[in-house]
């Protein structure tokens, strides 16, 4: 039967392809694509841990049978021997193991997998007393997921290299090779990077808002995603044919064949019209009226910079830094060297262009243990993180900053803090800078003096721009945060995504009047929230006088077709008006530009 799952559209496109759900498990299991000749480990692994799994309820018995009351023992002998009828069935084991031999899944996602799929079934029939069996098999599950924990098995850090080319050759090439659908509860922005070189067409999640960070690395994946879906990861069940239509946040689960035509001819659309806006690649960004726009990219992690280079950025004016400490375990922190030479081979990777690294900024929906920081604070995003987080914790902070002036030798880097907000914290930031240094000289280790920036992405920070500007060299709008801290709104809540609004009236105030002084002082501001990626606000960007925009890089190109289509001497009265009004987006609707003589799209240099 075919239903559809509303949600948040979060990245554009359509995605047609089989479901590969994620269950959500109370312990936290790592989810993987193996290599195929890892496949005879990974199945010992399974083997080894329904034996001891075994072997440690069959202790259990002999204990309950000794120490407990008869009737007691009798009850929870019967009990424990349901669990070793259920991990002895040959169906249990056969479908775990044929989850790591024909899916390429690590044992321990192979186990969720296969769990899921047994409990629903059981969870559908009609007589009570099996239907409460659900809950043994879950029982199961965790016994063997505790069971795997203490086994070896490849580390997250190992896998997006290892993993990415081989597994998808397997999974999308052989005779049965389909698109997947990644479907689940939630994905940390460390398991989006885990799988951001994997084989999968699109995501859904559960939860998750427009700017959420799950949501944005998804879009740097360019790949159709939806989240904010609610029950999503229970009603769809592994292998259902999935659409994900990104353009309006709708998931349809088991289409009839009419909607599978109709959708792909929609996605054949979509792919001709990005190969259109590839030819827009070498042109330069350049207004009807001739003002020149810089197109910077936002990258993750250094490898990015080939794929912004690509899409014809003109430099990085945001590398978020916080991807090189996630997902490593344990608690580690990525030594000074380790994120040297990561910043270098970003800066050297970009070929001479300006490469703008900001300072670490977790916490909030981007945390590196979730066990340890969320845990014990009721509202992270108000709490440690970003700049504060880093003031806190000195020799983290001086290490990074080391790194970053080290990396500036390379080329030309530009040095950005982020959530800034007091002026004493402005001076302990520029100190600790000041020590970095000075430690490097006392080395005898050369380093470069990059420019220096500060993050507008709180409202008291946009409220008092002369001070900034007096400290800084450039400044860079994080619409994202401004928009929640202005609005109070959670931007990873999908139940109030509604109320996130970027032409709030105070929203645009506060963004026109940090681009009017910063343009006054002649000092360079951009903005590299998600605003600056959606051609919905292009126009209005450029009327309020912004001149450098960063984005993902696979929004760069459609964001250039409109920079070369607008007249900024058109659009300045224009948005001074959607910022006066009291309903903005009824005048951002008139769009009065439109229908006057525009120039023909210019071909590729």
């Amino acid at each position: 039967m075919t239903f559809t799952v509303q949600g948040i559209p979060v990245a554009r496109g359509v995605a047609i392809g089989r479901a590969v759900v994620i269950a959500s498990n109370g312990m936290d299991v790592a989810h993987y694509f193996i290599q195929p000749d890892e496949v005879e480990r990974e199945t010992a692994r399974i083997q080894d841990a329904v034996v001891n799994v075994v072997q440690e309820i069959m202790l259990l018995q002999e204990e309950v049978a000794s120490h407990g009351g008869k009737e007691i023992s009798q009850e929870l002998v019967a009990l424990l021997d349901v669990h070793l009828l259920l991990l002895q069935d040959p169906e249990l084991q056969g479908g775990i193991t044929q989850c790591i031999s024909e899916r390429l899944y690590n044992a321990e996602w192979a186990v969720t997998a296969h769990i899921a799929s047994i409990s629903r079934t059981f969870e559908e029939m009609d007589d009570p007393y099996l239907r409460e069996r659900k809950a043994d098999v879950e029982q199961i599950g965790e016994r063997l997921l505790a069971a795997l924990k203490s086994s070896e098995s490849i580390q997250p850090d190992q896998q997006t290299e290892r993993h990415s080319a081989r597994a998808q050759t397997t999974l999308m090439d052989d005779g049965a090779g389909e698109p997947l659908i990644l479907v689940a509860k939630d994905l940390a922005p460390a398991d989006m990077l885990q799988f951001r070189k994997s084989v999968f067409a699109g995501f859904v999640t559960d939860v998750g808002g427009k700017t959420s960070h799950t949501a944005i690395v998804a879009r740097s994946m360019d790949i159709p995603a939806v989240v904010g879906a609610r029950s999503s990861s229970t009603l769809i069940r592994q292998d259902d044919w999935v659409i994900i239509d990104a353009e309006v946040g709708v998931v349809l689960v088991n289409p009839s064949h009419i909607l599978l035509e109709e959708y792909g001819f929609k996605q054949r659309q979509g792919e001709l019209e990005r190969s259109r806006l590839k030819r827009l690649r070498n042109t330069v960004a350049v207004t009807m009226d001739g003002e020149r726009v810089e197109l910077h990219a936002n990258i993750e992690m250094p490898v990015d910079a080939a794929s912004a280079l690509q899409e014809g950025a003109t430099g990085v004016g945001l590398f978020r830094t916080e991807f090189l400490f996630m997902g490593r375990g344990d608690g580690a922190m990525p030594s000074e060297e380790e994120q040297y030479r990561a910043y270098k081979a970003a800066v050297e990777g970009m070929n001479g262009m300006p490469v703008t690294i900001r300072t670490i900024d977790v916490g909030a929906d981007k945390p590196l243990d979730t066990t340890a920081y969320e845990a014990h604070r009721t509202n992270p995003a108000l709490g440690l993180r970003a700049i504060r987080w880093s003031l806190a914790d000195p020799a983290m902070f001086q290490a990074q900053l080391r790194a970053i002036l080290r990396a500036a030798v390379h080329g030309q880097v530009k040095l950005l803090f982020p959530m800034l907000a007091h002026l004493s914290e402005i001076k302990q930031t520029l100190q600790q800078l000041a020590l970095a240094e000075q430690t490097l000289e006392a080395r005898q280790i050369p380093y470069g003096k990059p420019q220096l920036g500060a993050m507008i992405e709180i409202p008291a920070a946009a409220l008092m721009l002369p001070v900034f500007l007096r400290y800084f060299d450039f400044l860079s709008v994080g619409t994202n945060d401004l928009i929640q801290y202005t609005l109070a709104i959670d931007r990873a809540d999908e139940s109030v995504a509604h109320l996130y609004d970027p032409l709030h009236p105070a929203v645009l105030g506060l963004l026109a009047d940090t681009i009017r002084q910063a343009r006054k002082a002649g000092k360079e501001v951009s903005v590299c929230g998600e605003m600056a990626g959606d051609i919905t606000y292009t126009p209005l960007l450029l009327g309020l006088g912004l001149r450098c925009f960063s984005m993902h890089p696979t929004q760069i190109l459609a964001v250039k077709q409109e920079v070369l289509r607008a007249d900024t001497t058109k659009l300045n009265e224009w948005a001074q008006r959607v910022c006066m009004a009291d309903e903005p987006a009824k005048v951002m609707a008139e769009r009065p530009w439109i229908g006057a003589e525009r120039r023909q799209q210019p071909r590729a240099l």
